[in-house]
């Protein structure tokens, strides 16, 4: 008798997902801790490359994010879209990535003096193999906002074609209250550079 097999479409879908994953984290190795990245998206995508890397979108012309959930590195659920109607910062991040370390305390004070204002960060951990070096690096630098884990960046993956998406690590990407891509940096952010990301979204009506 013959071994059981996986139907041949659903053999091909998985090989498929396998394969594109695989992409991401080779690109992703590609440009990871970079002191810079390049801008990225179809022709369409309609951002606005501004200085010191940050890359910005008019209100008209932003692309909804995509669901980005899962469990954190504490082990609890966590979906960004129940944070509509605040601003959110998604800063994609590993324990192991330099530049990651060197923007990691401005991250935190910037998330402390604006969550008053409506302002929530969430951190995307990837290419941690376990939890444990990412949870020593929050603790470090002071970081109390949450982290999801994504060890082979299947988040990255999420984001729709023409967006301002993530293509390096560290990379911070900005959304506005009604959960619409609004600006991203491939660079490690100072905190000056941080607020600037912020401050128009917080002032937008």
């Amino acid at each position: 008798m013959s071994a059981c097999r996986a139907p041949r479409g659903l053999a091909t879908r998985r090989r498929a997902t396998v394969l594109a994953v695989g992409a991401t984290v080779a690109a992703l190795s590609l440009t990871a801790c970079g002191g810079g990245g390049t801008s990225g998206g179809s022709a369409d995508t309609k951002f606005v490359q501004g200085k010191g890397g940050v890359d910005t979108v008019a209100k008209e012309n932003r692309k909804d994010a995509p669901q980005l959930s899962g469990k954190t590195l504490e082990g609890k659920p966590l979906d960004v879209a129940d944070y509509k109607g605040k601003i959110v910062v998604l800063n994609v991040w590993g324990s192991w990535c330099a530049p990651c370390r060197a923007e990691a305390s401005n991250l935190a004070k910037v998330a402390k003096d604006t969550k008053a204002k409506g302002v929530q960060f969430v951190g995307i951990n990837t290419r941690d193999s376990n939890r444990a070096p990412a949870l020593r690096f929050e603790k470090e630098y002071g970081i109390d906002y949450p982290s999801l884990y994504d060890p082979i960046g299947k988040l990255m993956l999420r984001f729709p074609k023409g967006s301002l998406n993530p293509q390096a690590i560290p990379s911070t990407i900005v959304l506005d209250r009604e959960g619409r891509i609004a600006a991203r940096a491939l660079t490690p952010l100072s905190e000056e550079r941080l607020r600037t990301m912020v401050t128009p979204l917080i002032a937008e009506k």
